[in-house]
């Protein structure tokens, strides 16, 4: 087999258009395919924030870039943009077919064009009063340089013409101020057809009352949108806070360079000339026409009227049968070990945990790494619960979790306010391992229960990612939890694992021996396979290693959510899929055969070089022999799929994976629950 990669980059671009192919699914309900269009925006615009802004650094280095790559990164931003430009046409094609569904529900689009005079009146309304305060132009002609535009903010681009025509046009900015107001607006419902207005058509409609003074003949609005780098440069410097250090990358993220510009194709070419000009942008630059609305993220907040027969259906979560109502979970924990699969089970089960914990006067310390929280965190209230309780808590709270730094800061300063220690971080590492440890004291016995999930603590995205989180008492596993919250405080302190695969320490070295042990078994004729469920998969070293697997004979299944850079035609021992359904696909489940006597895996970390060398992540194993049926099921679950699962090739044609002749629909993530629940009642 050739040992060539994808670069990740495309390989990314492919899983995104998977999600565009669920909007444009007419088997859909029609919001969801609406909400689909909205996270492959927003999805595509962290892409350029991110990823196309790295790409973009790292060319500077020039030849080192390929060394370092493995690929022209010149190239690939290239080819970015003819894929970019390609996904463009396919979702404005997707949008339009969407309207028209809206539009036979007697839900209606309309622009500023299209209002009759009861609409008029109420959008003169809503633009005098909510809106004409928030409007502020910045008047171009008397600019040599446009300040700097909001990353990710949309603007107008105004072009003030006179009947004069010896007269030149005067040309303004408008930012949509969609931060403050809703981007999408409900008119007055007229004979049970209920009608909506951009925000940006509401201020069309009022540029009249804005630009009086000029007295134009005509005035015409083009939509523009700059996405900016937003990659944070932290450099360690001991005589400065940690904290301060990232306030003031957020800072600087804000001026960052840009890296996409979006704007109306029916701009005229004069004043896309002129934009480009005082914007500094060239012609080699990211520079994409699209339709009359960017910022289709906000999609998102559409109104649904509270159309149920339009929207997702949703499952009540299944009781776990090890966790009675009423009585203790730390009873239960100890036990057994408990495995909760969100959102089939209640994120509810954690909360419940740190409540026992908070109240329980047996409890000494609560310690937890906190990445990416829910607003309005219910975690963070059961630890400053704990605290006015006189528990010693513990927080760490990653200030480099990206676009949450914000967040994360402000959740730490409410910690300490309450009494709670709080860590930020660990300089030079991010710590992306989601862990919590509860230390109980009963008489001379000290017990403690570690919770160890490949998802974040975050009740909000329990409900829409599929993750998992083991709850043990099981003290070959908490033992090695506490020597890595000891480090945390303790960073030049390195401990030996031998149970976890904690990064960057050992988990390269240690998946690199179960996939040796799978090609030797498998040369000496022993059954040997390598099962696997991601959300990325492009780590170079990992990937060769697993082509030698393959071509040993080793049968590799996968089924991996987003990137993927392997090449699989050449092997009819690679199987791979990508499932893009209700919930995001965000589990991480690794399963050795290891001769027979398997070892099965759970991962806060992806295959990638930053997860495995740069991070701080845990592979926690499972040594439950009920659980480790439990994750057989749910990746069995997923190789089933013949409705949502697209077959990972060479290509990335995305191609559905056919139905057989008398096979029936599987849809993994609706059969998951019988098959759950099943297992719970003992019938599997």
């Amino acid at each position: 087999m050739r040992n060539s990669i994808t670069p990740k980059e495309i390989s990314w671009l492919s899983f995104n258009e998977r999600v565009l192919q669920e909007a444009a699914d007419l088997n859909n309900p029609l919001f969801e395919r609406i909400k689909f269009l909205g996270i492959y925006s927003n999805n595509l615009d962290e892409f350029f924030r991110v990823r196309v802004a790295t790409l973009k650094r790292i060319t500077q280095l020039g030849s080192k870039a390929i060394k370092i790559l493995g690929y022209d990164p010149a190239v690939v931003l290239r080819k970015i943009q003819e894929i970019v430009i390609t996904q463009q046409f396919y979702f404005d094609r997707t949008y339009r077919s969407i309207l028209s569904e809206l539009a036979k529900h007697k839900i209606v689009l309309i622009n500023e064009s299209q209002l009759n005079e009861k609409h008029k009146e109420f959008v003169q309304d809503y633009f005098l009063n909510k809106l004409r305060p928030h409007i502020m132009p910045v008047m171009i002609d008397q600019l040599d340089e446009i300040p700097p535009l909001e990353d990710d903010m949309v603007y107008l681009a105004i072009s003030l013409k006179f009947e004069d025509k010896k007269k030149r046009p005067i040309n303004s900015l408008i930012k949509i101020p969609s931060n403050v107001l809703p981007r999408f607006v409900v008119l007055p419902e007229i004979k049970k057809t209920k009608y909506i207005i951009f925000l940006d058509d509401i201020i069309r409609f009022g540029l009249p009352n804005i630009f009086y003074m000029f007295n134009p003949s005509e005035i015409n609005a083009y939509t523009i949108k700059v996405t900016r780098d937003a990659e944070l440069d932290i450099t360690d410097d001991i005589s400065e806070s940690y904290i301060n250090n990232v306030v003031r990358g957020l800072q600087k993220r804000k001026e960052g360079d840009p890296v996409r510009f979006i704007f109306d194709e029916s701009m005229p070419s004069h004043l896309l000339k002129l934009l480009m000009k005082k914007m500094h942008f060239k012609h080699d630059d990211t520079i994409i026409p699209g339709e009359r609305y960017h910022n289709f993220k906000d999609l998102l907040t559409l109104p649904d009227f509270g159309m149920k027969e339009l929207s997702k259906s949703t499952f009540k979560p299944i009781q776990h049968p090890l966790i009675e109502p009423g009585k203790s979970i730390f009873e239960s924990i100890l036990k057994n070990d408990i495995l909760l699969y969100f959102p089939y089970h209640s994120f509810n089960y954690f909360i419940d945990l740190l409540r026992e914990a908070s109240i329980d006067p047996k409890v000494k310390s609560i310690k937890i790494a906190l990445y990416r929280l829910a607003n309005n965190s219910n975690v963070i209230s059961a630890l400053i619960n704990a605290a006015r309780n006189g528990k010693n808590v513990t927080a760490l709270l990653e200030l480099q979790a990206r676009f949450d730094e914000e967040a994360n800061i402000k959740y730490g300063n409410i910690l300490r306010e309450e009494g709670v220690k709080v860590l930020y971080g660990v300089p030079g590492l991010k710590v992306h391992a989601k862990l919590c440890l509860i230390e109980r004291i009963e008489g001379r016995d000290t017990t403690h229960i570690a919770c160890v999930g490949t998802g974040n603590f975050n009740e909000s995205t329990a409900r829409l990612y599929t993750d998992t989180m083991i709850m043990t008492a099981d003290r070959k596993i908490t033992k090695e939890i506490i020597k890595i919250i000891d480090f945390f405080n303790r960073t030049y302190q390195k401990e030996q694992f031998y149970h976890l695969f904690v990064s960057p320490f050992n988990t390269r070295q240690k998946l690199n021996k179960l996939i040796t042990t799978e090609i030797e078994n498998s040369q000496k004729g022993l059954p040997a396979f390598i099962h696997l469920k991601l959300n990325n998969l492009v780590d170079v070293e990992i990937i060769n290693l697993l082509y030698q697997a393959a071509k040993a004979g080793v049968e590799i299944k996968l089924n991996i959510r987003g990137m993927f850079s392997m090449k699989t035609e050449n092997s009819s021992k690679i199987k791979a899929i990508g499932i893009v359904d209700n919930y995001l696909e965000h589990s991480r489940i690794f399963i050795f055969c290891n001769g027979g006597d398997e070892k099965y895996f759970i991962s806060s970390a992806d295959l990638m070089t930053r997860n495995i060398d740069r991070r701080i992540e845990i592979v926690c194993p499972i040594y439950s022999k009920n659980i480790q049926q439990q994750l057989r099921l749910i990746f069995d679950n997923c190789f089933k799929e013949n409705v949502k699962a697209r077959i990972l090739d060479d290509k990335l044609s995305n191609k559905l994976i056919e139905i057989k002749k008398n096979e029936k629909p599987y849809r993994s993530q609706f059969e998951l629950y019988n098959v759950l629940e099943q297992f719970h009642r003992g019938e599997n």
